[in-house]
């Protein structure tokens, strides 16, 4: 609970022009950079603030970028790293990952920030639309190409395979309100509701001060 409220404390407004103004993800005093886990040195390693189920980390840009579409190679490769060690840690640990990233569609802060948590579920419980509503991707690199080409995507994983969602579907928190209702904790999908709620931000607590233990054993 104490942590819950040194959290309202670091952010009380949550609108977006406020979100716009002040990156989140800029600032080390933010809400964001509550739990974290590590960092390299282009990347901070937290687990996500309002996070869907335990075991849901961000790993973030510390330079204020809109996606991995925008990464430069060296950054690039030095992400494809650690995605590989954030991804190994989730599914050691509790048994499954996927991931996400919004790529500027669907946004809600507009710095990267990407997605890893336990799912165990498959990628027609997230787009249920229909497989035709989905292109696999073989490497993150196609990300870069996606993004010049039509200015962003829908990016998410499952396992090791990955897809683009089509943009046409993109709305505020496409991913994180699916993979909630897929999991089974759609009260979570939206992340400013959660942080008004504090008997749900007292089991975050919980949470995401296991993960940190975790990691630190890992």
């Amino acid at each position: 609970m104490k942590i819950y409220c040194e959290l309202l404390e670091r952010m009380e407004d949550l609108s977006e022009e406020a979100i716009k103004k002040d990156c989140p993800h800029c600032s080390l005093a933010s809400q964001a950079y509550l739990y974290s886990l590590g960092e390299t040195s282009s990347f901070r390693i937290v687990c996500d603030a309002h996070p869907l189920k335990e075991g849901h980390i961000l790993v973030i840009p510390k330079a204020h970028l809109s996606c991995i579409g925008e990464y430069e190679p060296g950054l690039l490769q030095e992400f494809k790293e650690l995605y590989d060690k954030v991804s190994t840690f989730v599914q050691v640990q509790y048994g499954s990952v996927a991931t996400f990233e919004h790529g500027v569609f669907g946004q809600t802060v507009f710095h990267s920030h990407i997605h890893f948590l336990p799912f165990t579920g498959s990628p027609d419980d997230i787009v249920p639309e229909g497989a035709e509503k989905r292109t696999p991707l073989a490497d993150l690199s196609e990300l870069q190409e996606l993004y010049k080409g039509q200015g962003g995507y829908l990016f998410f994983s499952i396992g090791k395979d990955m897809w683009t969602v089509d943009t046409d579907l993109a709305e505020p928190r496409f991913f994180r309100d699916r993979f909630a209702s897929a999991i089974g904790h759609p009260e979570r999908g939206s992340w400013k509701e959660m942080h008004q709620n504090a008997e749900t931000m007292e089991i975050v607590e919980k949470e995401n001060l296991s993960v940190q233990e975790n990691w630190i054993t890992a």
